[in-house]
């Protein structure tokens, strides 16, 4: 994964109120509800900045 990829997965985990708990315990640490709600997002932001661009 690229670092600008990286980058957005933080910043909606920081959005999502999941920042702390990656944090501290990890990425595996999240249900999947929460892996499974971060990762549409940025699916979604992925594709309009690829239209965008």
């Amino acid at each position: 994964m690229s670092q600008e990829n990286d980058i957005m997965k933080y910043e909606i985990a920081e959005e999502l109120g999941l920042l702390d708990k990656v944090k501290s315990t990890g990425w595996k640490s999240l249900t999947a509800k929460e892996s499974g709600r971060l990762g549409g997002i940025l699916a979604r932001r992925k594709r309009q900045a690829r239209n965008e661009g």
